[in-house]
């Protein structure tokens, strides 16, 4: 009698179901060494950690929907048997997390407890059923597109979201797989709900788990390094990269995860975009939801490298990707794959995959600095997010210019502190001036600026979220001092190579400055918006990391002919129609190029 067919992984047959050789496994052992060298794994203590965390949370969500349970006058045997249950989500779920790693949580109660319960009851319930003194920076954010409650529970940070099914009870058992769960769901619990059930149905669709998490490690540590790793910014973001590793698992399901990792670079690299990325057919489902389809929502056939996700209702994981990011990242896909390729012939070690971006040392040679800045360090929470948010949005404006090739934004801002004592220096400051950045305070990268409501707005779920439209009280020391906060973003700029010597890109940027400035919460007397044209030998020392070549500025060996001068490129930021872009309120940023006020 025949032998069963292998099962087929995904929407088509594998390429290859070989075995691993010798070879291969020692190769996949060096990764895991050079992983562990990385500190991409935590230790069992840190783990058992998390675990009890998550265990006293269940906890808590039993008792608090019991308690609102009798609340609603409910008995005492309903009440006791209405349950409620943690999910987790993302790279927790995923099991790829790593020292310093969050936790995405997800409580599903009954029906007749209500996410104003969830807002008033939970947060004090946290607080007297943890240990004490456990639980720190408890922001609860009603108002957000997805609402959600952060804080630091032992250390850990957990992000909690809330969705209620229409059951009146939700045992400890519960599995959200079940598509028929979702009839009578609220959208906002249906965008919560979402999470666990995409990662649940990833892991479900990978041959050997164990492989598609190192793989996804390795991947994930890669993108970061190489500055590809943010949603927000037009890259792909965690699920995103944990489809596409899953989906080479798929086509080499025997494969160890070394290997994954070395035709992850070549299958996508050479992927046919915009293609979709599938790891199983896109389901029909009970609701009367959007589901991505490209044949029926106009929307959809504009997705240049589209990632479907596998849980009813499938949907565009990818859809910021710009026509710039995308040939980021396949520029990157073809380094990687020519370095693992060296990797398997011992040429070059696992590290060398690893190694970090050159955006600012060697990318560029012109950048636009966006410069958001603040009175006060809780209005710039909420403003620099905001910008960041549509930071995208100016990247998709510049790639419509005939003569600029590559519009890149980097995923990262940087947040400044200046200390100043007149108004003509605090509009420098705005304007891109370093010269009174405070040196006491550090310049930090908005991804280690851990504030909640600054992070959902970056992402652009928080418009709604209240802003602080107050200014800070005067340093008694200091009466007539002004503090003012900044966030840069960087955009490097490449240019086509017989373009014109003249750039005029005044349009996009006042467009893009209308779009944060039209922001219903936008204060003139708080807030600004400026973009700054920046050479690279101009970029401030504090986005360079120890031991980085700062580029500098190549001088002529000998002067030019007066009809050579015209072939120096130049830009023009300035929108000439403005009447804040004239003489009076023209300011010259340290480098001495023109910053532009909004």
């Amino acid at each position: 009698m025949a032998g069963q067919a292998p099962r087929q992984w995904g929407v088509t047959p594998p390429i290859s179901s070989a075995l691993p050789t010798e070879a291969e496994i020692v190769a996949n052992n060096a990764l895991v060494e050079e992983l562990k060298r990385q500190n991409n794994f935590e230790t069992p203590e840190e783990t058992q950690r998390r675990t009890t965390v998550l265990e006293s949370l269940q906890r808590i969500t039993t008792t608090f929907v019991r308690e609102v349970s009798k609340k609603r006058g409910l008995g005492d045997n309903i009440a006791n048997n209405a349950g409620g249950k943690i999910f987790t989500y993302g790279s927790y779920r995923l099991g790829v997390y790593g020292p310093g790693s969050d936790i995405d949580t997800l409580v599903v109660v009954p029906k007749h407890v209500s996410r104003e319960d969830f807002f008033e009851d939970f947060p004090p319930l946290l607080n007297k059923m943890a240990p004490q003194g456990s639980i720190e920076e408890l922001t609860p954010v009603p108002d957000a597109f997805v609402p959600i409650i952060k804080f630091e529970y032992s250390g850990i940070s957990i992000d909690l979201i809330f969705a209620r099914l229409a059951a009146s009870q939700v045992p400890i058992d519960l599995s959200l797989k079940d598509k028929s769960l979702l009839r009578g769901v609220e959208e906002r619990d249906l965008r919560s709900l979402n999470g666990t059930r995409v990662t649940d149905e990833i892991l479900e669709l990978v041959p050997q788990q164990k492989v598609f998490k190192v793989a996804l490690r390795a991947i994930k540590l890669w993108a970061q390094r190489r500055a590809i790793y943010s949603n927000v910014m037009g890259f792909p973001g965690g699920v995103a990269w944990a489809m596409l590793v899953a989906r080479v698992c798929q086509l080499y399901p025997q494969a160890t995860s070394a290997v994954v990792v070395g035709k992850f670079f070549r299958i996508m690299g050479q992927w046919s975009w915009p293609q979709p990325v599938l790891l199983k057919p896109i389901e029909d489902g009970p609701l009367n939801v959007r589901v991505w389809n490209p044949k029926i929502y106009n929307g959809d056939r504009y997705h240049l490298m589209p990632i479907i996700t596998p849980a009813y209702p499938s949907m565009c994981a990818t859809h910021n990707i710009s026509l710039s990011t995308k040939k980021i990242i396949c520029r990157e896909m073809g380094r990687g794959a020519d370095l693992v390729d060296r990797i398997f012939t011992r040429q070059l070690q696992w590290n060398d995959l690893f190694s970090k971006h050159s955006f600012f040392t060697q990318g560029y040679k012109y950048y636009l600095s966006i410069v958001a800045a603040s009175r006060s360090k809780e209005a710039q929470l909420i403003w620099s997010g905001l910008v960041e948010s549509k930071v995208r949005l100016l990247v998709a404006s510049l790639e419509n210019v005939e003569t600029i090739e590559i519009a890149h934004p980097f995923i990262k801002g940087f947040d400044r502190v200046h200390k100043c004592r007149t108004e003509d220096e605090v509009d420098r400051i705005a304007n891109g001036d370093l010269q009174f950045r405070s040196s006491a305070v550090k310049t930090e990268t908005t991804d280690l600026k851990g504030d909640a409501k600054h992070d959902i707005v970056a992402e652009g779920g928080g418009e709604d979220v209240k802003a602080s439209n107050e200014t800070e009280e005067k340093d008694d020391k200091e009466p007539d001092s002004h503090t003012v906060y900044t966030t840069t973003h960087y955009i490097g700029i490449e240019l086509v190579a017989d373009g014109t010597k003249q750039l005029d890109i005044s349009y996009q940027t006042r467009e893009f400055k209308d779009i944060c400035t039209g922001w219903q919460q936008y204060n003139p007397d708080l807030n600004s918006l400026n973009i700054v044209h920046t050479r690279n030998y101009d970029l401030p020392e504090d986005v360079f990391t120890p031991g980085e070549v700062r580029p500098t500025r190549i001088k002529s060996k000998k002067a030019k002919r007066p009809d050579q001068l015209s072939n120096k490129r130049s830009f023009s930021v300035a929108d000439p129609e403005d009447p804040a872009n004239g003489e009076a309120k023209r300011r010259q940023a340290s480098n001495g190029l023109q910053a532009v006020s909004a």
